[in-house]
C-alpha cells in the first residue's frame, strides 16, 4: 500500500492558520471530520490529548505527529499540514513545528495499514526529505514527493535483499562472508533488525522501542537507532513493540552477546530477560533525538545493571526515576488493585443481585438462588475481592514477589473482619516489605540470586506480612470496621442524606479520577463488609455517577445552539453511557469547559445521591446503572433520583454555557 493511499489530498492543509498547539489540533481534526474519516470528533480529540499527556508528539526538527487509535475513526487517514510561520507544539527540541501529520487509526486496523503508517514514520527521519516537503505548495506536489520517496526506498530494499541473498549463497559455497552480527545467523536476520555497521566490528547492542499507541514513534526510534548505528560502524538489533505486537523479537543469544541494552519506550516492555545486563531506560523520544548518545553508552557499558528480582518489568539499578509525587504513586498502586478487583466486584455483585431478585419471586431455598449466591457471594467471587485488591496493590509496589504475601494478608483481613481497610493496609505493607527485603538481601553472594524470588522473598515476606496483619492490622481494623458499619447503620435520616450528597457529588468532581474512585471504593468497602450487602451507599454513588453523561446528553439535546455539531453528535452517545453508569463519557466536555461542566454535574450528582438516602433506596449491585435498577428496593424512586439530578445538571449547563465560536 502506498502512503498516499492514507494521505488523501482532500484532507491536506497547505497553509495552517493555527497559532497554538490547541488550535492546530482543532484545525486538523476539523479536516478529518469534514472528509468523513472520523465519526466522533469529541472522542477522537480526547484520545489525541490522552496521547499528548504521555509525551509530546512534537518530535523536533520542525515535525509534529499527533495520533490516536480509536473507534472514533472510520478509515485510517493521515492529515498532512504545513505552517509557514510555525507554532509552538511543545516539541522535544523546543523549536517551532512547521510540518504536521495527524494520524487517525481505527481500532483493529489492518496490518497493511499499520505497516504503511510505520513506513511513513521512518521517512520522517530523513532531513533532506523534510526540506523537500517544506518547499511544496500544493497537495499534488506532496503526493508526488511521497510516491517518489517510497519507490526509492522500495528499490533500496530490493537491492539490499538481493545483495544479502548473494552473500548468503557465497557463504554456502564456502566463500568468505562475514555476517553483520558477528554470527552466521546474524546476517540472515538483517532484514528484520540487524544493521551492518562494520562487518568486522565486535560492537553489538540490542534495543527495544515502544510508544503508547505503537503507531509512529516506535518505528521512528527504530529507524533512527539503526541509521545512527550504521554511521558509527556498530551492529544493532532493534525489537519494536508496535500496534501489531512485538516484531523482530530479540533472542536469548543476542541479548547475551550484546554489550548493552537500550530501552526507548513510553510503556512497559518485557524486562526480565535483560537481568544482569547494562540497560539504558529512556523515553521513546530519546531513541529518535538522542540515538548516538544511547548507542555510545550501550557500547561502552555505561548503563546501570538491570536486576529483575523475579518481576516482568522494573527499573535498572541506579536508574533515575525522577521526582515522583507521593500522592500520585499511592493512587497508582491503589488503582492497580482496584482495576484487578473490579471484574470480581461486577461479576459477583450482579450475580448476587440477580439471586436477590429470584429470592423475591421464589424462596431462599430455590436451587437457582443458592447457586447464584454461592458463585457470586462470600464463598465465591466476593471471597476474592479483598485478597485480589491487596495482592495487586502489593505487586504494583514490589513487583511479582509481593503478590503472594499481599494476597495472604488480604485473606487474613477477610477472615478476621478487618475487611476492606485491613486489606488495603496489608497490600501496601506487603509491597514495601518486599522492597525492604531486596535491600536487606542485596549483599548476599550472587550465587544465590536465583533463590531470592523463589525462596527468600516468599518465606520472609509471608512471615512478616502475616505476623503484622495478624497481631496489628486485624485487631485495629477489625474494630474500626465494626464501628464504621455500626455508625453507618445508626445514621439518622439527616446525616445519611448529607453523606449521600457528599458521595454523589464526589462522583462528578473528576469523573473517574481519585475523588470518583474514593467514593466508589468507600461504597464497595461497606457493600462487601456490612454482612447484608444492601447497597445503600452503592445507590448514592451509582446515581451520582450516572448524572454527568446524562446531563451532557440532555444539554446537547435541548440547548443545541450552545454546542457545535460535533458536540451534539457526541452528546447522543452519552445517553447510553449514562444509563450504563459510565461516568467517563462526560470527560471530553469537562476538559473543554471545566468550570461550567464540572460545577453543573457536581450539583446534580449531589442531589441524586442525597435523594437516594432520603428515600432509603438500596441497590444490591455494584455496577450496571439502569440495567440493575429493577433490583433496587425502590426501583422507580432510584430512577427518579437519577432523572432529577440529570435534569438539574442539564439545565444549569444549558443555561450557563456560552454559544460556541465557529471554527473557520
Amino acid at each position: 500500500m502506498r502512503i498516499t493511499d492514507l494521505m488523501i489530498q482532500e484532507t491536506m492543509i497547505m497553509d495552517l492558520q493555527a497559532t497554538t498547539k490547541e488550535e492546530a489540533i482543532d484545525e486538523l481534526i476539523s479536516s478529518l471530520n469534514r472528509s468523513g474519516r472520523i465519526n466522533d470528533p469529541v472522542l477522537f480529540k480526547e484520545m489525541i490529548y490522552k496521547r499528548e499527556a504521555e509525551s509530546s508528539t512534537g518530535i523536533g526538527g520542525g515535525i509534529a505527529m499527533p495520533h490516536a487509535k480509536t473507534t472514533a475513526v472510520n478509515e485510517p487517514t493521515v492529515v498532512f499540514a504545513k505552517s509557514r510561520k510555525g507554532l509552538d507544539f511543545e516539541a522535544l527540541d523546543d523549536e517551532p513545528a512547521h510540518i504536521f501529520f495527524m494520524i487517525a487509526a481505527p481500532e483493529g486496523a489492518a496490518n497493511t495499514h499499520l505497516r504503511t503508517l510505520a513506513a511513513l514514520s521512518r521517512l520522517l527521519i530523513d532531513s533532506d526529505f523534510i526540506s523537500q516537503l517544506m518547499s511544496t505548495d500544493t497537495p499534488e506536489e506532496v503526493t508526488a514527493l511521497f510516491d517518489a520517496k517510497q519507490a526509492e526506498e522500495a528499490e533500496k530494499k530490493a537491492a539490499k535483499e538481493k545483495a544479502e541473498a548473494e552473500k548468503a549463497a557465497n557463504a554456502a559455497n564456502g566463500t568468505n562472508a562475514v555476517s553483520g552480527s558477528g554470527h552466521t545467523n546474524g546476517q540472515k536476520q538483517s532484514t528484520s533488525g540487524v544493521i551492518v555497521g562494520n562487518a568486522a566490528s565486535e560492537d553489538f547492542v540490542v534495543a527495544v522501542t515502544a510508544c503508547p499507541t505503537g503507531i509512529a514513534h516506535t518505528f521512528m526510534a527504530e529507524d533512527a537507532l539503526k541509521k545512527k548505528a550504521q554511521e558509527m560502524g556498530i551492529n544493532i538489533r532493534v525489537e519494536t513493540n508496535g500496534s501489531e505486537g512485538a516484531q523482530n523479537v530479540l533472542t536469548a543469544d543476542e541479548i547475551a552477546r550484546a554489550k548493552g541494552v537500550i530501552i526507548a519506550a513510553d510503556k512497559n516492555v518485557e524486562m526480565a530477560r535483560f537481568d544482569g545486563k547494562p540497560v539504558l531506560q529512556r523515553p521513546v523520544s530519546d531513541g529518535i533525538r538522542k540515538s548516538e548518545e544511547l548507542i555510545r553508552k550501550a557500547v561502552n557499558g555505561d548503563a546501570p545493571i538491570y536486576r529483575s528480582q523475579g518481576g516482568s518489568t522494573g527499573k535498572a539499578e541506579g536508574e533515575s526515576q525522577g521526582k515522583v509525587n507521593v500522592g500520585s504513586k499511592i493512587y497508582k498502586d491503589l488503582m492497580n488493585g482496584i482495576s484487578h478487583m473490579l471484574p470480581f466486584v461486577v461479576g459477583g455483585g450482579i450475580l448476587l443481585a440477580i439471586s436477590f431478585l429470584f429470592e423475591q419471586i421464589a424462596s431462599p431455598e430455590n436451587p437457582i438462588v443458592q447457586l447464584l449466591q454461592t458463585i457470586g457471594g462470600g464463598t465465591g467471587a466476593f471471597h476474592f475481592l479483598i485478597p485480589v485488591l491487596a495482592g495487586f496493590i502489593a505487586m504494583s509496589i514490589g513487583d511479582r514477589p509481593a503478590l503472594m504475601p499481599g494476597m495472604v494478608g488480604g485473606l487474613l483481613a477477610v477472615n478476621s473482619n478487618a475487611g476492606f481497610l485491613g486489606g488495603l493496609a496489608a497490600g501496601f505493607l506487603a509491597g514495601y516489605v518486599v522492597i525492604g527485603l531486596r535491600k536487606l538481601f542485596k549483599g548476599l553472594p550472587k550465587a544465590i540470586d536465583g533463590l531470592k524470588p523463589i525462596l527468600l522473598y516468599p518465606v520472609f515476606g509471608l512471615l512478616i506480612v502475616g505476623a503484622i496483619s495478624f497481631y496489628v492490622f486485624d485487631p485495629i481494623f477489625g474494630s474500626l470496621n465494626t464501628w464504621l458499619v455500626d455508625a453507618l447503620g445508626n445514621l439518622g435520616t439527616g446525616n445519611a442524606v448529607l453523606l449521600g450528597l457528599l458521595l454523589g457529588g464526589m462522583m462528578s468532581i473528576d469523573m473517574g479520577g481519585p475523588f470518583n474512585k474514593a467514593a466508589y471504593t468507600f461504597a464497595i468497602g461497606v457493600f462487601t463488609s456490612s454482612g447484608n450487602t444492601d447497597g445503600a451507599w452503592m445507590a448514592a454513588v451509582m446515581a451520582g455517577g450516572m448524572v454527568p453523561p446524562l446531563a451532557i446528553a440532555l444539554a446537547t439535546t435541548f440547548f443545541k445552539s450552545k454546542f457545535t455539531e460535533q458536540e451534539r453528535k457526541s452528546g447522543l452517545t452519552n445517553y447510553v453511557l449514562g444509563f450504563s453508569f459510565i461516568t467517563e463519557g462526560a470527560i471530553p466536555f469537562a476538559a473543554a469547559d471545566p468550570l461550567r461542566v464540572l460545577t453543573s454535574c457536581i450539583l446534580g450528582s449531589a442531589v441524586a445521591g442525597g435523594l437516594t438516602q432520603l428515600w432509603s433506596i438500596n441497590v444490591p449491585a455494584p455496577h450496571g446503572g439502569i440495567f440493575v435498577a429493577a433490583l433496587a428496593n425502590h426501583a422507580l424512586l432510584f430512577l427518579l433520583a437519577v432523572a432529577i439530578g440529570s435534569v438539574i445538571s442539564g439545565l444549569i449547563l444549558g443555561l450557563w454555557k456560552k454559544s460556541p465560536t465557529l471554527v473557520k
